[in-house]
């Protein structure tokens, strides 16, 4: 009787084609319940994106307000919430003390929360996945894409790997020269746990320290600044540049992209221009009465420091009003895209140069490196500065102005330096401070933890995560111009 049935009939009927359904279906419906699956299919990615943060700094302030994460009485909701925010926001502002305030426990929560927020946590959750030989959904591929690359690429998994084992190399070795100098002012067990916990908060451009007075008791110790100047940039500059650097040294990638020269060549000159400026500003005020070797170190160190990362050397709030213009720039533009810093980015930036320089001499391409630059990227770099600089730190600004006086100018008017510089500090996620901080009340630390999350997430996607994606029309209205200038 078998041998008259047909052969897909015979095939349908096997028991290994029963065994085959089976496991298929098994699989499909893991995959159709698995968690996140569930979540990338009822939340865009920008939503997640920011959910992620949110889930974390709301875990950190709860492990913060603890009694075990402090040696004295608990820290105060808002305070834990102030520090769980500046450190998932890479920030570094703090309320409290943290050397003294928090225990060794709540020091190593500190720890965890700014390597988190540096990398991301839908980074660990990746890499993690990765490793375990499961593929990346669509929308996580995304959020991986838009933090780290500027274009799609297919070696996705080999770049999260990267950026997981680069992470640890650079504060491995960082921790090996810190521990070494500071065992010579403190146990070896002692200079050990500030070793790491400093390293890790200079790459991940959080600006945290355990000593009170940030770096200015190293202020001319070359080994020290050395090694945080060399932790800072190489977490800003982003890891798709390391990445880049990586393959064209060993000869697997013939040049480097447009995107990774922008991000050197402007880095190299905020940072060298910075350090020339400060050292003019500053060099017969702060800097006066130093040694040569430490007002170049100084100099230097500020200039990288201001880029997000938040440690500073000198008294921040003994500056001049224009080298606190200066900071403000630096703060402002920031690190480079895909890094571990805040602000508007070096490439928005350079871009924004070019487009003004492009105007200037009557060209309407925007060309660097024998390469035009997409109109739609111009577009985006416009948006992201205009809501960066007028939307958010203005409207925030007056927040912090009126929350300290009920709304008096007159009396609040000798703080407008002070309370700027603290908002660009916030939402650039630098953490420099000009003493402000610890004395902010309850609505002024609400309104700087607003500053710090928009900029860790940035302004757009805050904004495109609140907004619906409108449907593309399929029609344009007719043009007509308006006088500008």
């Amino acid at each position: 009787m078998d041998k008259h049935r047909p052969d897909w009939l015979k095939s349908a009927l096997s028991p290994s084609f029963f065994m085959r359904q089976r496991i298929a279906s098994g699989r499909d419906a893991k995959r159709s319940w698995h968690p996140r699956m569930m979540a990338a299919r009822h939340l865009s990615p920008e939503r997640i994106f920011i959910l992620s943060f949110a889930g974390v700094i709301l875990t950190g302030a709860f492990l913060l307000w603890l009694p075990f994460s402090t040696d004295k009485a608990p820290l105060p909701w808002v305070d834990a919430l102030f520090t769980s925010a500046s450190a998932v926001c890479v920030t570094g502002l703090s309320t409290i003390n943290i050397g003294e305030d928090l225990s060794p426990a709540g020091q190593v929560v500190l720890i965890l929360l700014f390597q988190i927020g540096g990398l991301g946590i839908l980074t660990f959750s990746a890499v993690f996945f990765v490793m375990l030989g499961h593929g990346l959904a669509s929308k996580e591929r995304d959020i991986m894409q838009s933090a780290f690359l500027y274009a799609p690429r297919r070696d996705l998994a080999h770049i999260l790997k990267f950026v997981f084992l680069s992470t640890f190399l650079y504060e491995g070795a960082g921790t090996l020269l810190l521990w070494a100098r500071f065992s010579q002012d403190s146990p070896w067990a002692n200079a050990l746990f500030q070793a790491v916990f400093h390293a890790v908060s200079a790459f991940n451009n959080a600006g945290f320290s355990l000593f009170s007075d940030s770096l200015v008791s190293y202020q001319g110790d070359p080994m020290v600044n050395l090694t945080f100047m060399g932790l800072i940039v190489a977490g800003g500059i982003g890891f798709i540049v390391h990445y880049e650097l990586h393959l064209r040294v060993f000869g697997k990638q013939r040049r480097l992209s447009v995107h990774s020269r922008v991000v050197l060549l402007a880095s190299g000159v905020l940072i060298a221009g910075g350090a020339v400026l400060f050292f003019a500003f500053e060099g017969d005020r702060v800097l006066k009465d130093l040694p040569w070797q430490n007002r170049v170190l100084a100099s230097l160190f500020q200039s990288i420091t201001a880029r997000t990362a938040g440690f500073n050397t000198v008294d921040i709030g003994m500056l001049a009003n224009e080298t606190i213009l200066l900071l403000i720039a630096l703060m402002f533009i920031g690190a480079s895209p895909g890094s571990t810093g805040g602000g508007i980015k070096t490439t928005s930036a350079s871009l924004l140069f070019l487009i003004m320089w492009s105007r200037l001499r009557g060209r309407e391409e925007v060309n660097i490196f024998n390469r035009t630059i997409p109109r739609e990227l111009l577009q985006r770099t416009i948006s992201i500065i205009l809501a960066s600089s007028l939307s958010v730190c203005f409207i925030v600004s007056i927040l912090l102005l009126s929350a300290d006086y009920g709304g008096a100018p007159a009396e609040s008017r000798h703080l407008f330096v002070e309370y700027m510089f603290e908002t660009v500090s916030a939402f650039a996620t630098v953490g420099l401070s000009m003493n402000l901080t610890p004395g902010l009340n309850t609505p002024q630390k609400l309104g700087i933890i607003l500053m710090m999350f928009a900029g860790r997430v940035g302004p757009l996607t805050l904004a495109f995560s609140l907004a619906r994606m409108a449907s593309k029309k399929s029609f344009t209205y007719a043009e007509e111009g308006v006088m500008v200038g």
